[in-house]
C-alpha cells in the first residue's frame, strides 16, 4: 500500500433528530447507515459537527459522515471533517435526494448545478462544487409549491420497500465508488432494484 491517501469521505445529507428520521429529505442518511451496517463499519460518534463512522470499502479506509447542523448548513461539517483528514474535494462523495428523479431511481454525477437542494448548496459554498453527487430519486411533487412539504414528509409505507431496497442496493455496490466506477456502480445498483422489480427492465443506470 501507498500510503498517500488518507481516506474518502462519504457524506449522507439529512436532518437529525426523530422528527425527521424517516422524512424523504433524510434518504442520504438512510444510505449511509445502510453502508455502516451492511459492511460492519464503527459505531457512529459524534464530531466535526455531526456523527462519523469508519471501515474499508474495496481495501479503501472511508469515513462516513451524517451532518448534524441542519440541511442548511452541511457544509460546516464536510469542510471540518475533510480539513482535518487533509481531504480535497474529489474525495468527497455527498449521498442526497433528489426531486428531478423518479422514486428509486439512482444517478452519479461529479459536480454540476445544485438544483436548489440546500444542502449542496451549502457545501458547495464551503468546499468548492467538484465532489462526486449520488442522487437517490424521490420524485416531484409536480409543482414548485409542493416542494417543500414533499422533501420534509415522510415516506409513505408503500414507499419503505423501496426506500430500503435502493439503500441495500448503494450499500452493497459502494466499494466501486471508491474506484471511482461511477457507471458501473450505477448500472449494478439499477440491476439489483429490477431485479427485485422496482425497476423496469428498460430503465438505465448510467452516470
Amino acid at each position: 500500500m501507498s500510503g498517500c491517501r488518507v481516506m474518502l469521505l462519504f457524506v449522507g445529507l439529512g436532518n437529525p433528530g426523530a422528527k425527521y428520521a424517516r422524512n424523504r429529505h433524510n434518504i442520504g442518511f438512510m444510505a449511509v447507515d445502510e453502508i455502516s451496517r451492511r459492511h460492519r463499519f464503527s459505531p457512529w460518534r459524534r464530531r466535526f459537527q455531526g456523527e462519523t463512522s469508519e471501515g474499508t470499502l474495496d481495501s479503501e479506509k472511508v469515513i462516513l459522515l451524517k451532518p448534524t447542523t441542519f440541511m442548511n448548513e452541511s457544509g460546516r461539517a464536510v469542510q471540518e471533517a475533510a480539513s482535518f483528514f487533509k481531504l480535497g474535494v474529489g474525495d468527497v462523495t455527498v449521498f442526497q435526494d433528489e426531486l428531478e428523479l423518479p422514486p428509486c431511481k439512482l444517478r452519479v454525477k461529479v459536480g454540476g448545478g445544485i438544483a436548489g437542494h440546500n444542502g449542496l448548496r451549502s457545501i458547495s459554498a464551503h468546499l468548492g462544487n467538484d465532489y462526486r453527487r449520488v442522487r437517490l430519486g424521490i420524485g416531484h411533487p409536480g409543482v414548485k409549491e409542493l416542494v417543500h412539504g414533499h422533501v420534509l414528509s415522510d415516506f409513505a409505507k408503500a414507499d419503505m420497500p423501496w426506500v430500503e431496497a435502493l439503500c441495500e442496493a448503494v450499500a452493497d455496490n459502494a466499494g466501486l465508488l471508491t474506484g471511482k466506477r461511477d457507471s458501473t456502480f450505477a448500472n449494478k445498483v439499477h440491476l439489483a432494484l429490477q431485479a427485485k422489480g422496482f425497476l423496469d427492465k428498460g430503465d438505465a443506470g448510467a452516470a
